[in-house]
């Protein structure tokens, strides 16, 4: 983690807030997040970086905090202690505008708007880099057609939004935040709603940002197949907690899953990728285990 301080922490904002960021290992980092609703805790003291050209995955059974800790680590749930950096600069530091040209996140929950045409939603991923008043923005043709042409949905530019099916509409906002062209990518499960081919698409996708551009993409994912099939890093939240975090190997372990899902569970080497593969056993079958 690179605490180091700024010579000049104000001109060091304003050129992020104004030209492309400098390539760093260490894209956004947080810690000591503590994140409560009200009096009730639901992130405790947690600890994490996203890395360029890295996919982290964070996983864990429902109601962990998992969901809770991507939205602040995008900024849109405010912690009660900790910092958020990105850089090595807080991100207290940036106005909303500067840090929306680094971050994006796409949220499980998405509106359906009426009457917006497919293109329409996928540009509004541009808003932070136009002007204050709306002015031009040179990349915009550009990266909203490589967005929509990345996920599939160019041949659906024209249609309305609510036209569309679920999968067809996750795929959109997809776009709309790959439009938005950022150098960390925040996803709260984006394959829900997708069938068999667009789940794979959509992983693959991801694969590629992090690999061929350099992206520093934050995953949650309940199937942790996928998880280990796509991540460098695991996260594994429990209770509010990170209880391990790592590469697949050492953290989607039998004895670390069993405990934490409450059921026997089984991992071992896929034949066919050499992926892990995690099997819930269930008790019926603890014997197997």
């Amino acid at each position: 983690m690179n605490e180091a301080a700024l010579t000049n922490p104000a001109t060091a904002i304003a050129q992020h807030e104004t030209q492309s960021p400098m390539p760093s290992r260490e894209a956004l980092c947080a810690s000591n997040l503590c994140l409560a609703y009200r009096d009730r805790v639901v992130v405790e003291d947690a600890c994490l970086s996203l890395d360029a050209g890295e996919v982290l995955a964070l996983v864990g059974p429902n109601g962990s905090g998992k969901s809770t800790l991507l939205r602040a680590m995008a900024r849109l749930h405010r912690p009660d202690a900790g910092e958020l950096s990105i850089d090595g600069i807080s991100s207290d530091q940036l106005s909303p505008r500067g840090f929306a040209r680094l971050v994006t996140l796409l949220t499980q929950s998405q509106p359906v708007p009426s009457g917006v045409s497919v293109r329409d939603i996928v540009a509004y991923g541009r808003h932070p880099h136009r002007s204050r008043w709306g002015g031009a923005d040179p990349g915009s043709e550009e990266a909203i057609a490589r967005a929509m042409e990345m996920t599939g949905v160019t041949h659906m530019a024209g249609r309305s939004a609510d036209q569309l099916s679920g999968g067809e509409l996750q795929r959109v906002w997809l776009a709309t935040c790959l439009a938005q062209d950022t150098k960390v990518l925040l996803l709260d499960e984006p394959t829900s709603h997708l069938d068999l081919r667009y789940q794979v698409e959509t992983l693959e996708l991801v694969r590629d940002l992090a690999d061929q551009h350099g992206v520093a993409v934050g995953i949650v994912l309940h199937d942790l197949n996928q998880a280990a099939a796509l991540a460098d890093r695991l996260a594994l939240v429990h209770q509010g907690k990170l209880v391990a975090v790592g590469p697949p190997e050492c953290v989607l372990t039998a004895e670390i899953l069993t405990e934490v899902y409450g059921i026997p569970v089984a991992v071992a080497p896929d034949p066919i990728t050499g992926s892990l593969t995690i099997r819930p056993l269930g008790r019926r079958h603890v014997n197997i285990a």
